[in-house]
């Protein structure tokens, strides 16, 4: 599967908010699907990016791409696995032109669901394994375990910086690792990817049935509560035409629990701080 051009819907706008951006701590920008960009006052970096159209019929992208990679930079990007929403050469490889490298398991480079280059040198590739930990900058990134059926290797990863922690585990489903986690981590902001179940078309044998993509209501309050997740922000519930979720409901699944302690609903180009709960204005609107 190949998908080589990025049509960016907002031209450079978003690209050039986030490079003007001077946080204190460190700021997140929701990229849609299961991407972010973590950016603190020297570095920059970049998790799952996807600013592909998707794989029509089975994939039909939802919301709009945010931005052409063309126009960032970053001094890694961090991928969780090998799936093309989150292993996407067209969307990382822009970023790592100038320098930068590419951190993703090993499963991510043998065996990609993307056909073509990779786009990265291997001077500028991280093979990442779980337990491992690295710095980049001035974040310090531990790669630990995620539990999503569908992929080879799946990891997750804890960024941790001065200004706060923020948690990202791909699709994964509740994992065993996460009690370790929320134990070994005082995790401020963790991403989880919220789904539903809905008709999808497979391509591989020509059906449609109902298909369920990343958690249900239920099993993200468990992880949240598992990683002990400060805020909570829900991710991959707008992408594909489907399977999307109103991340609302999680407002009354999450009311009697101890964690979160926040819900944070976002939507693609909107940014938090690690450090303080609520989405940050753009430049413009401030």
């Amino acid at each position: 599967m190949t998908q080589d051009t990025i049509h960016a819907t907002w031209g450079d706008w978003l690209a050039e908010e986030i490079a003007q951006a001077t946080p204190d701590g460190v700021a997140v920008w929701y990229l849609g699907c299961n991407g972010f960009v973590l950016k603190s006052a020297t570095t920059t970096l970049y998790v799952d990016p996807y600013f592909g159209d998707g794989d029509p019929p089975k994939l039909v992208r939802m919301i709009p791409v945010p931005m052409d990679s063309a126009d960032g930079t970053a001094d890694a990007v961090l991928v969780t696995h090998e799936h093309i929403d989150h292993m996407h050469p067209p969307s990382y490889g822009p970023l790592l032109d100038d320098g930068g490298t590419l951190h993703a398991p090993q499963a991510s480079y043998d065996a990609p669901d993307y056909d073509g280059h990779l786009r990265v040198d291997e001077d500028q590739r991280s093979v990442v394994d779980e337990g491992d930990s690295f710095t980049v900058g001035d974040f310090t990134v531990h790669v630990r375990g995620a539990d999503d059926g569908d992929a080879i290797e799946p990891v997750s990863y804890v960024v941790e910086h001065d200004a706060g922690t923020f948690f990202h585990p791909g699709d994964s489903k509740p994992a065993d690792a996460f009690a370790g986690i929320g134990e070994a981590f005082d995790v401020d902001l963790g991403v989880l990817a919220f789904g539903t179940v809905g008709r999808i078309h497979h391509t591989e044998d020509g059906e449609t049935r109902p298909t369920k993509w990343y958690m249900s209501e239920n099993e993200v309050v468990e992880a949240a509560n598992d990683l002990q997740l400060d805020r909570l922000l829900p991710s991959h519930f707008d992408m594909w035409k489907g399977v999307a979720g109103d991340p609302k409901v999680l407002h009354e699944h999450v009311a009697s629990y101890e964690y979160p302690r926040t819900l944070e609903v976002v939507r693609v180009g909107d940014r938090v701080d690690v450090g303080s709960s609520g989405v940050v204005p753009p430049s413009t609107h401030r």
